[in-house]
């Protein structure tokens, strides 16, 4: 992957001039068999050098065996963004280039800044919430609408310790592509329940999560 352009790397760091709370991006790779490894690695360890608030530790799949599994990593290259101490469960999966490094960017931020951003109905409804939500959001990088969709998955993640969200990224795991019928993106899973196709506003995305979880109940 190309490196940055000087103007980009400006139009970074202003990005991150306002971070206050200090941010750790973990990095799963294996260069020898992985696909857009050492690309990930490449664009995480540029990012992270752009603000003293940022750190990288870089692991390998399979030697640092005990770090994947701490971490629930089950495919590469995989990155982790949390604080100094907290996991929140924000996934990426696959390369966060192209528009999905906005995506990057604003998880940064948010991490940072302790604050998701979502509305009053959603932060109720995280806040007492006891049930597992896995949010799978299936992006490519050229989408210009998977990173809201990206976002909003990450930020119900950051709010709330029963929900995990994982950018996909759909070409580099064609196998879970197929596996989800993933014929457009964004495209997210819930709970291997519900699917959500394209865009969508943040009542609606709510409202399908509470259904993934009300049909997974009647079945229970």
């Amino acid at each position: 992957m190309p490196k940055m352009s000087d103007k980009d790397r400006e139009a970074v760091r202003k990005e991150f001039a306002g971070l206050t709370g200090k941010v750790k991006i973990i990095n799963f790779t294996q260069e020898t068999e992985c696909m857009y490894c050492y690309e990930t690695r490449d664009l995480l360890t540029e990012t992270a050098s752009l603000s003293d608030k940022l750190s990288i530790e870089v692991f390998d799949f399979v030697k640092d065996k005990e770090a994947a599994e701490k971490f629930k990593i089950d495919k590469i290259p995989a990155t982790v963004i949390m604080s100094e101490v907290k996991d929140y469960g924000i996934r990426y999966y696959g390369v966060p280039a192209g528009y999905e490094y906005a995506s990057l960017i604003q998880d940064i931020k948010m991490i940072s800044g302790g604050k998701s951003g979502l509305g009053a109905e959603s932060l109720n409804f995280l806040k007492t919430l006891k049930e597992e939500v896995h949010l799978q959001v299936f992006v490519t990088p050229t989408c210009p609408y998977c990173p809201p969709m990206v976002i909003m998955a990450h930020q119900m993640a950051f709010e709330s310790p029963f929900v995990t969200g994982d950018m996909v990224e759909a070409t580099e795991f064609p196998h879970l592509s197929q596996r989800y019928n993933v014929r457009g993106v964004p495209r997210t899973i819930i709970n291997e329940t519900e699917s959500v196709e394209g865009r969508v506003p943040e009542q609606m995305f709510l409202s399908q999560i509470k259904l993934a979880l009300y049909k997974e109940r009647e079945k229970s």
